[in-house]
């Protein structure tokens, strides 16, 4: 306990300085946790699950998937021919729509990007929206009853509604942006629950194929140039790694599908392939950005441990006359380090792990696709590692030169 006291005593002697290394501390491992909550969520949607599998079914030669939307049906099914055949437990098709709300505005502000969908599967198969809490489940569920009985309602994200200055009721007029001269007319029924879909929309894809069914009626019996190729992706769910592996199979085997051809991916493997162009970023930011921080926050502490040491040469002299062995004084300049270091990094841990995800409900992910990502609560003994760790790697040597001070040398100095 007198070591301790003595310890806080040491700490609080210099305030100001203590309080600039307690913020540098924060500050750095502020965005150390950032950092790392982001790679957290990258390892998490990459990792592959053995219960649940969610299956993506998508062009095999294109990147942007264009599809008949002839192969829905059958794909829904897992392409099952024959008796013995495994089918999806669920399966969900996505179209994507883009529209602007003033054809005459190149401004985002106009743009909303809409998921064509089965309104049905909203709280089946979209990812986030299958695990909501139950109190928000309960919230949302009437929206999406009222977007399965009104064919022209469209939900729309809580940030994207409040950017196009609109708001629940209200008729709007889509301009087609990615299927020209197809503008559709929408009630905004509803808003997504805070997180992942913020920043987009969902419409009952059946009204996107009227539309497009429609279109030769008007144009001299031509086909939109979208008619044949209005599929993007088919989502499929099974139980295990085995039912996927049959249904991949089925699917790939089947005769139906080869003009285009298609190709069948975990949830898991779809989404590494398409963060494969971000991948000098990610590994920049785990191999380069985080061991740079560190290697910062440990100088930043040594700093500030080795002016309090040069402080109080004498001090150290007088403890060894005292009969303080040195083992003993480095042991208490590390503590002291360790503390400050520690607690600094609890408190941003604490406070960024608060604000992120209560406040502001979840911090944009830099790809869109992925929406919001919150911070886990293993936060908090990050917080508290790299703080307390990077304290002790920095103050090691400034502790060495503490507890090999030599009485003779340092009262020698005291005139």
């Amino acid at each position: 306990m007198k070591s301790l006291t003595l310890v806080f005593q040491n700490i609080f002697r210099n305030k100001l300085r203590t309080t600039l290394t307690s913020l540098g501390t924060m500050m750095l491992v502020l965005v150390v946790t950032l950092v790392w909550s982001v790679l957290a969520f990258l390892d998490t949607v990459t990792s592959e699950k053995t219960a649940n599998v969610k299956g993506i079914v998508s062009e095999r030669w294109q990147l942007s998937s264009q599809m008949p939307f002839a192969y829905a049906t059958s794909l829904h099914e897992g392409a099952a021919r024959n008796p013995g055949d495994v089918r999806p437990d669920d399966a969900m098709s996505w179209s994507f729509f883009v529209g602007t709300l003033d054809p005459k505005s190149r401004a985002s502000s106009q743009k909303l990007f809409a998921f064509a969908l089965e309104p049905e599967k909203l709280l089946t198969m979209m990812d986030e929206l299958d695990s909501l809490p139950s109190a928000r489940r309960a919230e949302f569920e009437p929206v999406v009853k009222k977007l399965t009985e009104n064919r022209q309602g469209i939900i729309v994200g809580q940030s994207r509604l409040q950017k196009t200055n609109k708001r629940v009721g209200e008729r709007i007029k889509l301009f087609g942006l990615s299927h020209q001269e197809i503008n559709l007319e929408f009630e905004i029924i509803g808003t997504f629950p805070p997180g992942q879909y913020d920043e987009s929309c969902a419409i009952d894809i059946a009204y996107l194929n009227t539309a497009l069914d429609a279109y030769p009626l008007t144009h001299n019996g031509e086909k939109h140039p979208q008619a044949n190729k209005s599929l993007n992706f088919v989502w499929i769910k099974v139980p295990d790694q085995d039912a996927f592996s049959r249904v991949t199979d089925q699917i790939l085997n089947s005769p139906t599908y080869s003009n285009p051809a298609v190709k069948v991916e975990t949830a898991a493997s779809g989404i590494a392939s398409y963060l494969e162009a971000y991948r000098d970023l990610f590994w920049g930011m785990r191999y380069l950005l985080t061991p740079a921080i560190l290697l910062t926050l440990s100088l930043v502490i040594a700093n500030a441990i080795s002016v309090s040491v040069r402080e109080r040469h004498t001090e150290f002299a007088i403890m060894k006359v005292l009969g303080f062995r040195p083992g003993h004084i480095l042991a208490l300049v590390l503590l002291e380090a360790v503390l400050v270091g520690a607690f600094s990094g609890l408190v941003s841990a604490a406070a960024s792990y608060y604000v992120v995800n209560n406040v502001y409900e979840g911090l944009k992910f830099p790809i869109s696709f992925f929406g919001t990502f919150l911070i886990p609560e293993a936060a908090f003994w990050w917080g508290v590692a790299v703080g307390g760790g990077t304290a002790l790697i920095g103050s090691i040597v400034p502790a060495w030169s503490a507890c090999s001070i030599r009485v003779s040398e340092a009262f020698s100095r005291v005139t």
